[in-house]
């Protein structure tokens, strides 16, 4: 008799298994299908890449419910799968024969069944696909074309039916019964004797004994994730019925208009992937676990920035409509070499107060402007708001270290002092890729204080300044006066001051500013910082260094700071015995200094600060009080410094009789004093008026001035 071959796991005869659905066979395992390949389609689109390069035609393959592209074409793909094509399969590329193996791989790929897609109003060939971290804009050569792939989109999109989370979830058993009854009685049918029947069972067992430990571990683990979910859920900020309608899987509904004017990728072109989330906010609820689908879309998103730590993943791109300049324009005029020596040895035994510096030592952005640079890095303040939503109260204060850190590093290598404001001069700059609305005004000329105010992603920000200047003969020391205020919406404060700023050789040697002092920032909740900025010395060749910890109210330091503060910042944990590491791999990066501008200037401008003195499109309702709309400096913007120096010279006599408008009782018409002694806070209503136009008791403080009107 010859002997059968035995299963090694459970000593069962292999032709048990060959029969499929006989009678002693084990019950089959229900299968998905797989998703259907009859949509696969495949094209050339143009995909908006950023502003430098603009369209650029991709290679678009929509197959098994992800739609991928690269900047080649895959026609051995084609050939292999039968893959149909939409509008001109070609794509005219030159490249070099490495580059067509690095660009062999997908550029990016899309998961239709987390993703939305939506026509354009505005262009019958564009549409729009979004993910949760980023917005394709794509365009197609026709109308027919775009037709064709959003019928290949919906039809792919309608293979994912959407179906309760609480069916997947309920369907994990949280034991596993295990029963030996049909395995005995085969075995027994087959000849097996008693006792190899019992020693298989015990081998069995002692098999699924392990894996139903492993079950018992799965859903503990299951029901820890469930527990922070709904934590998440607490935390979360519903959205509104509005909100929910407008993003639905695919609409061509009036907020489609919208996406034209709102954001656009700033992302190169090399990027490799992207993670996507469901931007339809269907009420698909757990039952058991009172968690909504938007919890796992937090959840998701939040996974989405810890996997790309970078500054860049905070911020947005420009809207398509707004273009911001990268340069200032070519001057019209050629620059005279006006030395400050001179002007001293010229002006010896004059009037200080009645000399005309010339424009030669300004640069073209006026102390408002100046204020609004501090701006330039709010997304470390999106980010503290972010990591206080979630509880980590630790990262919040660094980020809010950070951005009061990166407030001076636009002062490195700037030798030319900003335009002084009239009374009553305002500014105003409304960025939406940052988020930001950002409003200053001069509310007091003797002294000269500027007061400021900015709203963001969950917080607002304001404050004033004035500064009290020490001559010592070869340098000037600037101490600002004036406490800076931070509030985020869920009512936590920091407050802050700023350090001494010196510049250097005044008269002989080349010119240069430090900062240094100790910056203390109170928080009124768990954590506070203290920083402190190295003055420079002669010899000193690590320069602008900066150093600091945060502390908790007990003053225990549980974190360190240290950096430049015009290269980067960096961070690390301090342990229970108070030590810290300062290595590579135990710091993290908090804040990095953004590139050069392409275009340099000789004033040394940043990226940033070279777009606040520019008319964009949309500003015509500005009020006449802005600094955009001051002579002088427009015409040292343009290069024209003849005209300039003649504006400045009137203003400048229309600015000594601002101390008499402030005797009269002149006040500032957007700020005013919480108290006698206390700093000023913006009363609202600008933005209201700039919406209707509306600036009555807005002088025209850049026009000819009655001196007479003035003291009457």
């Amino acid at each position: 008799m010859r002997m059968k071959e035995m299963h090694p796991l459970c000593c069962m005869p292999i032709e048990a298994f060959a029969g499929g659905n006989g009678d002693g066979s084990p019950p089959n395992v229900p299968t998905h299908p797989p998703i259907a390949n009859a949509g696969a389609v495949a094209g050339v689109l143009h995909k908006w890449t950023n502003y430098s390069k603009g369209w650029r035609s991709r290679w678009f393959l929509l197959h098994n419910g992800v739609l991928s592209y690269s900047k080649s074409r895959r026609s051995d793909y084609l050939i292999a799968t039968g893959v149909r094509t939409i509008g001109d399969a070609s794509l005219s590329r030159t490249s070099s024969v490495n580059d067509r193996r690095k660009n062999r791989h997908s550029a990016g790929i899309v998961h239709l069944k987390i993703s939305s897609f939506r026509e354009s109003r505005s262009d019958d060939r564009r549409f729009y696909i979004f993910t949760a971290t980023k917005t394709l804009h794509l365009r197609t050569n026709s109308k027919k074309d775009r037709i064709a792939w959003i019928e290949a989109l919906a039809s792919t999109r309608n293979l994912f039916s959407p179906r309760p989370l609480d069916e997947n979830l309920s369907a994990v058993p949280n034991d596993l019964s295990l029963s030996t009854e049909r395995l005995k009685k085969k075995l027994l049918e087959e000849g097996v004797s008693q006792s190899l029947v019992s020693e298989c069972e015990q081998i069995m067992l002692s098999e699924f004994a392990e894996i139903q430990g492993q079950l018992r571990v799965f859903c503990e683990e299951r029901s820890t994730l469930l527990d922070t979910l709904r934590q998440l859920e607490v935390l979360k900020h519903p959205f509104s019925s509005s909100e929910c309608e407008k993003y639905t899987v695919f609409s061509t509904t009036e907020s489609s208009d919208e996406i034209d004017k709102q954001e656009v990728e700033e992302v190169s072109d090399e990027e490799i992937s992207f993670f996507d989330t469901h931007e339809s906010f269907h009420e698909l609820t757990i039952s058991d676990d009172s968690m909504t689908v938007e919890s796992h879309m937090n959840v998701l998103a939040e996974s989405a920035e810890q996997l790309n730590n970078k500054e860049d993943s905070f911020r947005e791109p420009l809207p398509l409509d707004v273009e911001r300049r990268t340069k200032l324009p070519d001057p019209l005029e050629k620059e005279k070499s006006v030395s400050l020596w001179s002007m001293i040895k010229d002006n010896v035994g004059k009037d200080l107060t009645r000399v005309c510096l010339p424009v030669y030592f300004n640069e073209p952005i006026s102390s408002l402007q100046k204020c609004c640079e501090d701006m330039e890095y709010s997304y470390l303040l999106d980010k503290a708001y972010e990591y206080g939503k979630v509880g980590d109260s630790l990262q919040r204060i660094l980020n809010v270290a950070a951005f009061a850190v990166s407030g001076y590093a636009s002062s490195e290598g700037r030798h030319c002092k900003p335009f002084n404001p009239l009374l009553g001069e305002t500014y105003e700059a409304d960025f939406p890729d940052k988020g930001i609305r950002f409003f200053s005004e001069k509310v007091s000329h003797h002294p000269t204080i500027i007061a400021c105010h900015c709203e963001g992603k969950g917080w607002k920000f304001w404050g004033d300044s004035n500064l009290r200047t020490k001559f010592w003969g070869r340098s000037i020391q600037l101490d600002p006066v004036g406490v800076l205020t931070l509030e985020f919406d869920d009512g936590e404060i920091f407050q802050w001051s700023k350090v001494t700023t010196s510049i250097y050789n005044l008269i002989l040697g080349k010119l240069y500013c430090d900062h240094h002092g100790t910056m203390h920032i109170r928080g009124n909740r768990q954590f506070s910082s203290r920083l402190r900025f190295k003055e420079q010395s002669i010899l000193d060749r690590n320069p602008h260094q900066v150093d600091g910890f945060i502390e908790d109210a007990s003053g225990k330091k549980v974190a360190s700071i240290y950096g430049k503060w015009d290269d980067c910042l960096h961070y690390a944990c301090i342990d229970g015995a108070g030590k810290e590491c300062r290595t590579s791999n135990d710091s993290s990066l908090l804040w990095r200094l953004n590139s050069p501008p392409v275009n340099v200037t000789r004033y040394n401008l940043t990226s940033f600060a070279i777009t606040l003195n520019e008319i964009t499109p949309g500003l015509q309702k500005l009020p006449p009080t802005d600094s955009r709309f001051r002579p002088d400096q427009r015409h040292l913007e343009n290069g024209e410094y003849e005209k300039a120096n003649l504006e400045k010279q009137r203003l400048e006599r229309r600015q000594r009789m601002s101390r008499k408008l402030q005797e009269c009782g002149w006040k500032p018409r957007w700020f005013q004093k919480e108290s006698e002694n206390g700093p000023y806070r913006y009363v609202g209503g600008y933005w209201e008026s700039r919406e209707d136009k509306r600036w009555d008791g807005c002088q025209d403080i850049f026009g000819e001035f009655n001196e007479d009107a003035a003291v009457s």
